[in-house]
């Protein structure tokens, strides 16, 4: 299955500019915001975890028919683990400072 996105980037002065990529990021309000597929044709949007994130959103774009499609929002917990670097120290009530 091809994974590769087709995009068209557009300047201020209507310049066109064709590319490729298997996915791409959107940075919006200090977010990057990802593109991708995620196969049977559906379409991949979700937000960057950053720390103290609980939990993050995804959206599945998926074509239904002529001109319609189906919009899910998932929410998934952000994982704390993959958060933390290897030297990172996890504060508990075992430490001694």
């Amino acid at each position: 299955m091809n994974n590769e996105l087709q995009l068209l980037l557009e300047n201020e002065d209507g310049t066109q500019t064709p590319a490729s990529c298997t996915r791409f990021a959107v940075i919006w309000q200090g977010k990057e915001i990802w593109v991708q597929t995620a196969g049977n044709g559906q379409l991949l949007i979700g937000v960057d975890v950053e720390e103290g994130d609980a939990e993050y959103a995804n959206l599945l774009l998926r074509p239904l028919a002529t001109n319609l499609v189906s919009l899910q929002l998932e929410m998934e917990p952000a994982d704390p683990a993959d958060m933390l670097e290897e030297d990172d120290h996890v504060h508990t009530d075992e430490c001694n400072h």
